[in-house]
């Protein structure tokens, strides 16, 4: 580490890492060429995006509105009037739920960007651990929230996610697990919650949603859900919700959506907040100063497939086709000896988060072994915080083929689970 950079760069920015997925691109990409000599060329089950196309319906539209008069100038960070509108649209008929688009609706360069500037402007920077404002996680959870909070020099507070507790923890006994640790309540300044769960593809009851929006007034915490897997589902009773379907999230919450995971997206960079008003505007001061808008012809497009029929059919085509896919990899991991009740696999997202062989000191040594001698990618559980030691998570996006080459590679290979 250079004495320029621990100069230039602020303490918080200086803890940062490689985000987790860009580094096992770094050492399959090292390994590549030996694996392939090795008949073993990488097959990779760690990145949580849809390797499909997008819908045919939001290329062309697209392509059509490029050549519109006007359409390459500025948009505003909030959103043009149509594709603010559009949302509206889409909460009323995939949730029932009424938004405005002009006060509780406002664009996102993909809701990663918005939950990491919502972390900038909920945390004044402190330097000692127990004086910083506090932000309730859930663990595991998505890798990146830590990194938010941590950058913004404010504390990531673990929120367990176990079977023990049903992946829905009690959060009046966890308001008090904060106090035995040593750090003051009153600095909690929101709670992060995600359902459906990345990694664990979990999702959580409306009953036990409903007690999390009152513990949060009660304490007035600021809720924010992250619901970048609503649309991703294979069940028609275990169809994901918004928090604004329950009594009273709109006095204290926002949520964040995302076009990534349920249209294949992921390189558009596309999604909304929509929410508390008077936190959705706040927010938007933050955007202002940052960031200029959307690409109006995305905005065009992404407005036009989110209430269309062709984008409601390709969601329907893409989660039989995941559900199709976990179905392999469940049927070939249990070949192999893994215990996997079958009642209690999760029928959302794209996700398998599964125990790693008991031989196996913890997951990187799984993880590692199973890429270097089979050129299988995985993530270590303990990637997604340190609730996750002990498992892994699979994405199963890749094609059937290759999902069932993985399996045939594992039994090659000797990776049975005892």
């Amino acid at each position: 580490m250079s004495t320029l950079e621990e100069k230039l760069f602020n303490e918080h920015v200086m803890t940062l890492d490689t985000y987790i997925m860009f580094r096992i691109k770094e050492k399959q990409t090292k390994l590549t060429p030996e694996l392939t000599a090795r008949n073993r060329a990488p097959i990779s089950l760690s990145m949580g995006a849809p390797t499909a196309a997008p819908p045919e319906f939001v290329i062309n539209k697209l392509k059509e509105v490029l050549d519109e008069e006007g359409i390459h100038t500025y948009s505003v960070p909030k959103g043009e009037d149509y594709f603010r509108k559009a949302v509206a649209q889409r909460m009323k008929t995939r949730f029932g739920v009424e938004m405005d688009p002009n006060t509780e609706i406002f664009s996102l360069i993909g809701s990663k960007e918005g939950i990491a500037n919502m972390m900038r402007a909920l945390i004044n920077p402190k330097h000692e651990e127990k004086e910083k404002d506090i932000i309730l996680v859930p663990d595991p959870g998505y890798a990146s929230y830590f990194e938010f909070i941590k950058c913004s020099g404010g504390h990531a507070y673990s929120v367990p996610l176990v079977a023990e507790n049903n992946y829905m923890p009690d959060m009046e006994e966890l308001l008090t697990q904060v106090a035995k640790d040593g750090y003051n309540p009153a600095k909690i300044k929101a709670l992060i919650v995600n359902y459906p769960n990345n990694p664990l593809g979990v999702t959580a009851t409306r009953e036990y949603l409903q007690s999390v929006i009152d513990f949060c007034k009660k304490h007035q915490i600021l809720l924010i859900s992250d619901a970048a897997y609503s649309d991703l589902y294979y069940a028609e009773d275990e169809k994901p919700f918004s928090i604004f379907e329950l009594e009273g999230a709109k006095d204290i919450a926002v949520e964040f959506f995302s076009f990534s995971k349920p249209y294949a997206m992921t390189g558009w960079r596309l999604g909304w907040i929509c929410g508390n008003a008077d936190i959705v505007q706040r927010f938007g001061k933050v955007k202002s100063t940052i960031d200029n808008g959307i690409f109006k012809p995305l905005q065009k497009a992404a407005a036009a497939v989110l209430n269309s029929e062709e984008g409601d059919e390709y969601i329907d085509k893409m989660n039989k086709g995941f559900k199709h896919k976990q179905e392999i990899v469940v049927k070939g991991l249990k070949e192999l000896g893994w215990p996997i009740d079958e009642t209690k696999i999760p029928h959302t997202t794209f996700y398998l988060w599964l125990p790693i062989p008991p031989r196996y000191k913890n997951a990187v040594d799984f993880c590692e072994d199973l890429l270097t001698k089979s050129g299988v990618v995985l993530v270590p559980g303990n990637a997604f915080g340190k609730y996750g030691e002990g498992f892994f998570r699979l994405s199963f996006v890749c094609s059937d083929e290759k999902l069932q080459e993985v399996i045939d590679r594992m039994k090659a290979d000797g990776f049975f689970f005892n």
